[in-house]
């Protein structure tokens, strides 16, 4: 009995923690979608003024090359949520049973291997300094040609990887309480 209750419970969180996983994906998938939009309309620009106009500004460049990696970025976290982002060994994610939730936690330790430094240098620099982590760093720093702060461009690397974090924890608690995952048609 105690064993069922423990499972129901583990149940319970992995759904609301993927529903929570699920509703951040979609909307990093219109932030990805408006950022891709943002990107071909200033290097759009950029074109129309350099060649009918012959004045163009000097901002459309880097508005395109921050947004490219808003996109690329977001993008990713939701390559990640769906499983289309690139694998070495796609058939080990259709294992089940013991291997499977072995191989799940092999794959998540791996993730976290990778995304845990890149969090957590966002945040802090050397000796947990957060006034030397990168965002801060960054907020000191203003675009060349535009008059914002960089940590506007540079807060998409750690908010992506935080979303992976999310979907990685939504992935493992799904896997681990023998849940499916929610099939590739969810994802619009």
């Amino acid at each position: 009995m105690e064993e069922s209750h423990r499972t129901v419970i583990l149940r319970k969180l992995a759904t609301f923690i993927d529903g929570v996983s699920e509703q951040l994906n979609r909307l990093a998938l219109w932030g990805a979608v408006l950022a891709v939009i943002v990107m071909l309309g200033a290097a759009g620009w950029q074109v129309i003024a350099r060649y009918a106009l012959a004045q163009p500004p000097v901002w459309t460049e880097e508005l395109a090359r921050f947004s490219m990696v808003w996109a690329g970025l977001l993008g990713a976290s939701c390559a990640f949520r769906w499983k289309s982002d690139p694998s070495l060994f796609a058939d080990m994610q259709k294992k089940t049973g013991t291997l499977g939730k072995l191989l799940l936690l092999l794959r998540s330790f791996g993730t976290l291997v990778f995304i845990a430094p890149i969090i957590w240098y966002s945040i802090f620099g050397i000796n947990m300094n957060p006034a030397r982590g990168y965002i801060a760093r960054l907020a000191g720093r203003n675009a060349e040609t535009m008059d914002l702060p960089m940590a506007l461009f540079g807060i998409a690397i750690p908010l992506a990887f935080t979303l992976i974090l999310l979907h990685l924890i939504a992935a493992l608690l799904m896997g681990l309480s023998d849940q499916s995952d929610p099939p590739p048609s969810s994802q619009g």
